[in-house]
Parts: structure tokens; sequence; C-alpha cells
């Protein structure tokens, strides 16, 4: 045999001999250092499990806790259940991060991210966290309520819902709307059932004279039902050929009384008319 190829079997046998050994002394290291780990972290993995286990049902317990406070305290339903929902997240929150630094990973790092995060949301959904916030202030102020007839941005109708983001209004025909709250909160807003009692104004044209015109009206006034004796009806002269007739009802009779005053002076004008004739 050639030396060459002598070297060159021996150095083969060699290597076949030396790679079970090898793969026999990593499997050991492996095993060695799986064992470590399991050592070092298991207890600590079984206690973040345990402590985000506890985390969870304490979130829960304080989630019911905080609605049903702010229930009590005749907070809306709406807003107390957002704040009960933010306050459960917010422990679940700080839990996790509890949690990692038992690893030993540094937390500064994710309220970094966190922060960061917030803000390219904050910039990127801003028109609806500023219809967040207005909702918010309505259902804290509570300029109207669910069932209160309103006019808010330029629609008229009944407050069916009061969301976080909109508020649901319902027209006398039927039409349901979806208003954006900021919308609603950054302008003016008529609330129209808010007061038990209402004012209804009526304009005659009459050149009948005065003091004829004005008991003719007095007298037409006191066939209308419903109305309510304090403050006691007006009848104002208004302009040169112009009455105003004003009487109070409750607001569930406003449309009523609201016709009835009008078919009241309509037939005063007819008995003005036959006297003039």
């Amino acid at each position: 045999m050639e030396p060459a190829t002598a070297i060159a079997t021996a150095a083969a046998t060699a290597a076949a001999t030396a790679a079970p050994q090898d793969l026999v002394s990593t499997a050991t290291t492996a095993g060695s250092r799986a064992i470590d780990a399991l050592i070092t972290y298991g207890p600590r993995a079984v206690g973040v499990l345990l402590a985000l286990l506890a985390a969870w049902f304490l979130a829960g317990w304080m989630r019911r806790i905080v609605q049903r406070g702010l229930e009590a305290a005749r907070l809306e339903p709406t807003l107390a259940r957002f704040v009960a929902h933010a306050a459960r997240y917010a422990l679940l929150t700080l839990a996790v991060l509890s949690c990692l630094g038992a690893f030993g990973i540094e937390t500064t790092s994710f309220a970094a991210v966190i922060g960061a995060s917030g803000l390219a949301i904050a910039l990127a959904f801003q028109g609806s966290l500023g219809n967040l916030a207005a909702g918010v202030m309505l259902l804290v102020f509570r300029p109207f309520r669910v069932g209160d007839t309103v006019i808010v941005a330029g629609k008229a109708g009944k407050v069916m819902e009061i969301e976080l983001f909109s508020t649901l209004v319902d027209a006398p025909d039927n039409r349901r709307y979806f208003i954006p709250n900021g919308a609603i909160f950054g302008a003016t807003i008529e609330n129209v059932t808010h007061h038990p009692e209402r004012r209804v104004d009526i304009e005659v044209g009459s050149d009948a004279p005065t003091e004829e015109a004005r008991a003719a009206f007095t007298k037409a006034v006191a066939t209308i039902p419903d109305v309510l004796p304090a403050p006691a009806p007006e009848i104002l002269l208004s302009g040169l050929a112009t009455w105003t007739i004003r009487v109070w009802c409750r607001r569930e009779r406003f449309d009523a009384v609201h016709e009835a005053t009008l078919r009241a002076a309509r037939e005063a004008l007819v008995q003005l008319a036959k006297r003039a004739a």
C-alpha cells in the first residue's frame, strides 16, 4: 500500500471512530443544558403561569366590582362598562409586564414600544379618538338621555342609544341617523324634552278692533284642552295686526295642544269675520 493511501485510510478510520463520540458528547451537553434551564426557569415558569391565572381572575373580579360601583353611582351604563373593561385590561397588562421581569427581560423597552405604538395609533385614529372623547363627555355631562327628543348636528329625532363613538337618533318618519359624537359635542345641542312643560306660541293676524280681538282669542283659549293653568295663557298684540297666543302644556301633549290652539284661533277668526260682516 502506498504511503498516501495508508494515510487517507487511517484518517477516515479515525474520523469514523470520533463521529459517534462527538455526537454523544453534544447530546450530553445539550441534555445537561436543558436540565439546568429546567431547574433554573422551571419554578419561575410555573410561578408565572399561576400569577397570570390569578391576575386573569382578579381582573375579572375587579371589572365586575368597578362596573357595579359606577352603576350604583348612577353613571351611564355604557361609560361604566368602558371604564370597567379599561381597568381590567390595565391590570392584565401590568401582570404580563411583571411576569416578563421574572425572566430577566427588561420591561422598560416594552414600555417604550407600547408608548410609541400608542402614539402611532392615536395619530392614525385621531378622528375616531375624538369621537370617543366626545362620547365620554356626553355620557359624563348628560346633555340628553336615551328617549329624549333632540336636535343635534342638524338632525331632529328621538335618542335611541348613546354609544362611545356615535349616537343613534330616530327621525319622526322612522329614519335612523348614526351621528358621530364629535359632531354632536362640538356644536349646539337642543334638547326639546328636557323640561316637563313646554310653551305653545301661535301667531294670528286680525284687523278686528283690539279689545274685541283680545276677548275673542281669550274665549278661544279657554276651550283648549290640556292647557296648564300656570303659567297663565297670554294674548299679546305683537304687531300692528298680529296677535301672539301663548299657552303652556305638558311636553308629551305639545303636538295635541299646538293643533288645538290653531283650531281655536281659526274659530275665533271666523267669529270675528262674522261680526265684521
